[in-house]
């Protein structure tokens, strides 16, 4: 570990964190990443309430779209500002507490090896007892095989929010689809650009809260839906 922390003292990482609607989840999370000394982007994508009420004492870059968008141009916004920043690594990380900085060194570790460009986060490659509902993995192992369908690429978790990557990747994407498959879209251009990938294992917090935050049976098929139209119309 001290190793890692030699090779990473003189990296700047960026989190990139799109928000909707999130309260103290969120500043708990803000809270762990800054006592952690990582830089810091919140897209407020339209929440009802700005969350620059709840932000403004906290030392983050603060961006707001006006109305929802979707997860997915929460996203590019951030890319695209994160990109000013000239950041050695990127990660995004999901704002309703499924996330913690537990994961963070094994996320990193290839990307300073370079044996990667993206790392992806897996829920599926951990050996530890994980409380994923049923249905939420029936969801997860049909999205698995939709992806490969779609992108070539065979995935032991294809939608988990918590990926990291470096400035050659950050360049390099780019995200059209709003919202939710925005996901598979990240895929599409890891095969097309040849970018080199790695999943890794990262662990995932189920609560009551972020069940009722995660997708829905409804949205996976609109994410289907989406993806077809993708394909069709690219």
């Amino acid at each position: 570990m001290q190793d890692y922390a030699n090779r990473l003292s003189d990296k700047k990482i960026i989190i990139i964190i799109p928000a909707f609607n999130e309260g103290p989840v969120l500043l708990t999370l803000l809270e762990d990443l800054l006592d952690a000394s990582y830089c810091v982007i919140v897209i407020d994508d339209g929440s009802d309430t700005p969350l620059q009420n709840i932000l403004k004492k906290l030392p983050v870059y603060y961006l707001r779209h006006r109305s929802n968008l979707g997860q997915g141009a929460a996203l590019q916004t951030g890319f695209e500002f994160a990109k000013t920043l000239n950041p050695d690594f990127v990660i995004t990380m999901d704002a309703d507490g499924q996330h913690g900085i537990s994961s963070i060194p094994t996320l990193i570790e290839p990307l300073i090896a370079n044996e990667v460009d993206i790392v992806l986060g897996s829920r599926f490659l951990s050996n530890e007892e994980t409380s994923i509902p049923y249905s939420k993995k029936i969801v997860l192992k049909t999205s698995r095989i939709v992806n490969y369908v779609f992108s070539g690429l065979l995935l032991s978790d294809a939608h988990n929010g918590l990926r990291a990557f470096n400035k050659k990747t950050l360049e390099k994407l780019t995200i059209t689809e709003n919202r939710m498959a925005h996901a598979s879209e990240i895929l599409f251009d890891v095969k097309k650009q040849k970018l080199r990938f790695k999943e890794v294992p990262v662990k995932i917090a189920y609560t009551i809260y972020s069940k009722q935050k995660g997708q829905s049976t409804w949205d996976s098929i609109r994410i289907l839906f989406d993806l077809i139209l993708y394909k069709l119309f690219k």
